[in-house]
């Protein structure tokens, strides 16, 4: 199939630094984003930014699905505001080497920044990033518990974790298209394909044809570096074509296939797997809101001289 492969890197979801801190205050402050935050202070950023992402782009492509993660738990645990360190792609040396730029842009807007770029870069929608984000001051790995959505997820349990942070369904089911680029280990998804309950070893919502490729890649000593492409279509390609996986029962999570076989959900993933536009534009729609969640702006917060360090 072409889909496995031995990964040198940690799975997709656990593409993150986290480091040990205490508190942090929470804004809601749409309105102190905006698009030209920067236009006087550092002009050039988002030219930077793009060509800082698109050289570590064609250095290794786990950029892209790495970076979308990366946003996207940063926001779900404490909020935009990069407590969950960025490691890579590290635009922030070369934002800083602009004497106009040094130590003027946050971390945070330099994810937001490059997670817009690589959705771009791998055919996606080009998007306006609101900025204006500043930098936490604290990093837990104990916050990350319970933060995030897990793999068994049914639709009750993602639309509650989503609502939380003022998402709602549509939003929820357009960012779970990021599926369509990374991987995943073998060891997320195994109960789907051997032991999904006493009388039925192959979880019924998954294409069998699918399934039985799945226990070729991923047998039941597998080596747990190998890693599975979450779209087993495109999947370096960021497309609609996860949605049509879904409708073919090919989700490789069940919180992904969840979403074609509940009713409340099924209609929204016709739509965006009939109509890449629609995707696109939910999509953008939903990763705009996504950005605000929890942002720092004004006097909170730092700007952070080392992405990887609190000041």
């Amino acid at each position: 199939m072409g889909n496995q492969r031995i990964s040198t890197q940690p799975p997709v979801f656990g593409l993150l630094i986290i480091f040990p801190l205490l508190l942090l205050i929470i804004t809601h402050s749409k309105a102190q984003l905006s698009t030209n935050f920067y236009q006087n202070s550092c002009p050039n950023v988002e030219s930077i930014v793009q060509s800082a992402v698109k050289t570590k782009f064609q250095q290794t492509f786990v950029t892209a699905p790495a970076t979308l993660r990366l946003f996207f738990h940063d926001c779900f645990v404490r909020g935009c505001d990069a407590s969950v360190l960025l490691a890579s792609p590290n635009a922030k040396a070369a934002v800083d080497s602009d004497p106009n730029c040094r130590n003027k842009v946050s971390c945070a807007d330099i994810l937001a920044l490059a997670t817009r770029e690589v959705v771009a870069l791998t055919g996606g929608p080009r998007y306006a990033v609101e900025l204006g984000r500043r930098d936490g001051r604290i990093s837990t790995r104990a916050s990350v518990q319970h933060k995030l959505p897990h793999a068994t997820f049914n639709l009750d349990q993602l639309n509650s974790m989503f609502s939380s942070h003022g998402l709602s369904q549509t939003d929820m089911i357009a960012l779970s298209g990021a599926h369509t680029l990374g991987f995943s280990h073998c060891g997320q998804f195994s109960k789907r394909i051997y032991n999904f309950s006493p009388g039925k070893r192959i979880d019924p919502t998954l294409n069998s044809a699918y399934a039985l490729q799945l226990r070729q890649m991923c047998p039941t000593r597998v080596d747990p570096r190998v890693a599975i492409n979450m779209d087993p279509t495109t999947p370096q390609k960021f497309d609609n074509a996860y949605y049509q996986n879904l409708v073919e029962g090919k989700g490789l999570f069940s919180s992904d296939q969840v979403l074609y076989t509940d009713t409340r959900s099924r209609s929204t993933v016709q739509q965006f797997a009939s109509s890449t536009d629609a995707f696109n534009k939910a999509f953008v729609s939903a990763i705009t809101k996504l950005g605000r969640i929890g942002v720092l702006t004004g006097n909170n917060g730092e700007i952070r001289r080392d992405c990887n360090l609190i000041n």
